[in-house]
């Protein structure tokens, strides 16, 4: 099945608003982030939903975001590294060509240690939680993917490339 959109998971960090624009503009796609989306919905941004509703309030507000975008042929969505927990956003985002924006640990805390706008990093050991959540999610997202894309000191023109090149050759992979 040729897949019409492009969604981008991963952690925190590795990129995927970034890389999700650049693609979109390479592409002639529109560019979503879904946690912007949440946002601009919600006229509040996302330490306050989680402060008023909590992860679960914000989780509900994702999952619908995620459910009607992921119908919409031609974008480039890029997502919050929880939303692939949810076993709806899983089905939703596999109507796309999923993309794994791989990343270590190590330098997804050098891109979010100054970022005060990321609620599951603020306390003592933000580096600790990035590792727990990455042992928790990165199976998902490995199965998720239709491309995997190592993030780690690569240039985002390359990365870019390499995406395009993946969601193109969708066509070939289908027919062989």
């Amino acid at each position: 099945m040729n897949k019409r959109s492009v969604v981008l998971v991963g952690p925190m960090g590795t990129g995927k608003t970034t890389i999700g624009k650049m693609v979109a503009r390479e592409m002639g796609f529109e560019f979503v982030d879904s946690d912007r989306e949440i946002e601009a919905r919600c006229g509040a941004d996302i330490p306050w939903i989680f402060d008023v509703e909590g992860e679960s309030g914000f989780r509900e507000r994702e999952s619908q975001v995620i459910g009607e975008l992921s119908q919409r042929p031609d974008i480039v969505l890029a997502t919050g590294g929880g939303a692939v927990m949810a076993e709806e956003n899983r089905k939703a985002l596999s109507r796309a060509f999923v993309v794994y924006l791989h990343t270590s640990v190590e330098q997804q805390y050098e891109r979010t240690r100054k970022d005060r706008k990321r609620p599951l990093l603020q306390h003592d050991n933000p580096k600790a939680t990035l590792q727990k959540l990455m042992s928790l999610r990165e199976p998902v997202y490995r199965e998720l993917a239709d491309l995997i894309v190592q993030t780690d000191r690569k240039r985002p023109k390359g990365l870019v490339r390499e995406i395009v090149k993946g969601f193109h050759g969708q066509d070939d992979r289908a027919t062989a």
